[in-house]
């Protein structure tokens, strides 16, 4: 079988009449139909919607839609430092809110370029595919006419006959994929080319780069949609916090499928908390030894085992299907309020850190008197205690914290009573007595003292405040993503493809094997030629080290004739 390539027209030949149809954009007054016109448009829209290159400008503005929701706080994770940022920007802060800015991931121009995305890359990916995959069943086309027009070419006289020569380059050609064609002599000796092509992984690693990307997109989704992330605060000593609904998390964030209803249960007691810390305060490591129960421990009730575990930051607790993570810690203060009839309640309420580096803490602790018939004086005599809690008090009348660790504790109390909102039917925050109270009279400040542990302050009435001691919290953290697996999955296909689409490259290699000719060699030994010819699909260096070491293998060095004054231009 005979090599053949296209046949090019000559300069010289003239170009045949051919009659232009009555086309649209010829000039012959002729219109589309509206349906066609439409179909056009749609078929351009497609097309363009479709390119590689709209979907890597589509992928660009989703890393930079993405930076908001990095750079400003987001309504999802903290609601107050959107008010707090709103406050301090009055101008670009209700604008950005408009806009979505503030709740970025959940924004309809995010989820617009994020589906054109997904549709763009399933689009291009699709005509991709099909025609790597007749690419990978098709031959290596066959060798050209004149290989001395390739980048690179070398033309040897061997002593061999040609059936060994094409034995020796199929030998040295193995792991390509090659094409043998019969092309015999003119006197009817046998002649033979060789067609060889490597590479065909690069294109693979392409498509698996993109279509991974694709799948990481869907478990993006899926995890959105199915998963669940809430934040609890548990004390130490032996509390307890189980998922067995959303009202057990002080701050809960359901995907758009999750009702709450059917979390996956178990629960966690916190024993104790350790933090190591360098002699500045910097922190250098949290770990908290817990307990947990799942499954059938969870089913035996007060009989179920607690199994151990040591939670560290970084170091989540994976059960049923769920992720416990360490997120931080703080200090919860425990006062006794004893009123003039006898009665006493004590409450350990966490308090929030104002400051991270020396873990002072502020709060409020509230307390509703009991024994009261009369509601509204019942509501009249309400209690908050308020401050400040130094882990390590430098002491004088301004408190304030040296270190972070509990070494000498104090706190700076207001105590303040009246009417504090508390059975209302409106939510408050624990950490804090509403404003609007404070303004309108209803709570009015009858003490401020610094205490140090079992030390208390008496109200006007008779009431004694005493500060008992110091409890630890963790702040815990749980993730539920059903799609987690697959997103690790995906993520190390990215890479895989996209290393393997930029390593490997796509080369050919032909060689044409023939009788020599009377009077070619410079004796009459030499019997065949050989001419070879390389050309790399891509445009990265390397294949010419290649087309060196073939060549060196293939042709005799003395007789290794380039040639390079026969290549006059062109294509192969």
């Amino acid at each position: 079988m005979t090599s053949s390539t296209p046949r090019t027209r000559d300069a010289t030949e003239a170009e045949p009449v051919v009659e232009e149809p009555v086309t649209p954009g010829n000039g012959s007054g002729w219109r589309p139909g509206p349906v066609r016109g439409l179909v056009s448009a749609a078929r351009n829209t497609w097309r363009g919607l479709t390119s590689m290159r709209t979907a890597l400008i589509l992928l660009f503005l989703l890393a930079l839609a993405a930076l908001p929701g990095a750079l400003l706080p987001q309504r999802s994770l903290n609601a107050a430092k959107i008010t707090e940022y709103v406050q301090q920007h009055p101008t670009v802060g209700p604008v950005l809110d408009k806009l979505g800015f503030f709740d970025v991931f959940a924004s309809p121009w995010f989820a617009a370029i994020y589906l054109l995305l997904f549709v763009s890359l399933v689009g291009c990916l699709g005509p991709r595919a099909l025609e790597y995959a007749r690419a990978c069943r098709a031959q290596p086309v066959a060798t050209p006419r004149n290989l001395f027009r390739l980048p690179h070419h070398a033309e040897g006289h061997l002593d061999d006959p040609p059936d060994e020569v094409l034995r020796r380059v199929q030998q040295r050609l193995r792991g390509w994929r090659t094409v043998v064609r019969e092309r015999p002599g003119a006197d009817g000796e046998p002649g033979y080319t060789v067609s060889a092509e490597r590479g065909y992984l690069r294109e693979a690693g392409n498509l698996v780069f993109h279509l991974a990307l694709v799948g990481l997109l869907v478990a993006f989704a899926v995890g959105k949609l199915f998963g669940y992330e809430g934040q609890v605060i548990v004390l130490t000593g032996g509390h307890q916090f189980c998922n067995s609904g959303i009202l057990g998390y002080d701050s809960f964030r359901a995907g758009a499928l999750v009702d709450g209803t059917s979390l996956s249960p178990f629960c966690v007691k916190v024993n104790d908390f350790k933090a190591d810390y360098l002699p500045n305060g910097q922190p250098v490591q949290y770990r908290s030894n817990i307990g947990y129960q799942a499954g059938d421990d969870l089913a035996a009730g007060d009989t179920g085992p607690w199994r151990p575990y040591l939670l560290e930051v970084n170091s989540p607790l994976r059960i049923a299907g769920d992720r416990v993570y360490l997120l931080g810690n703080g200090y919860a203060p425990t006062f006794t309020v004893t009123y003039p009839d006898g009665t006493a309640r004590t409450q350990t309420i966490q308090w929030r850190t104002a400051d991270q580096a020396t873990m002072l803490a502020e709060g409020a602790t509230k307390f509703d008197r009991p024994g009261l018939s009369d509601e509204a004086a019942r509501r009249a005599n309400q209690i908050a205690v308020t401050g400040l809690l130094a882990p390590t008090s430098t002491g004088g009348k301004v408190i304030t914290s040296q270190y972070p660790e509990l070494l000498r504790p104090e706190v700076a109390v207001d105590v303040l009573r009246g009417d504090l909102g508390l059975d209302d039917g409106r939510g408050q925050s624990i950490f804090e007595v509403p404003k609007q109270r404070l303004d309108s009279g209803a709570v009015k400040r009858v003490a401020r003292q610094n205490l140090l542990p079992g030390q208390q302050l008496r109200l006007d009435d008779g009431t004694t405040v005493r500060f008992d001691s110091v409890t630890t919290w963790v702040s815990l953290q749980v993730s539920h993503d059903p799609a987690q697996d697959w997103v690790l999955v995906f993520a190390v296909l990215i890479l895989a493809g996209l290393g393997t689409s930029l390593t490997i490259k796509r080369r050919r290699f032909w060689a044409r094997i023939r009788p020599a000719r009377p009077g070619e060699g410079d004796d009459g030994r030499r019997r065949t030629v050989v001419e070879i010819g390389g050309l790399a699909r891509t445009d990265q260096a390397g294949y010419g080290e290649e087309f060196a070491r073939l060549r060196a293998d293939l042709l005799p060095a003395r007789e290794d004739v380039p040639r390079d004054s026969r290549n006059d231009g062109g294509t192969a």
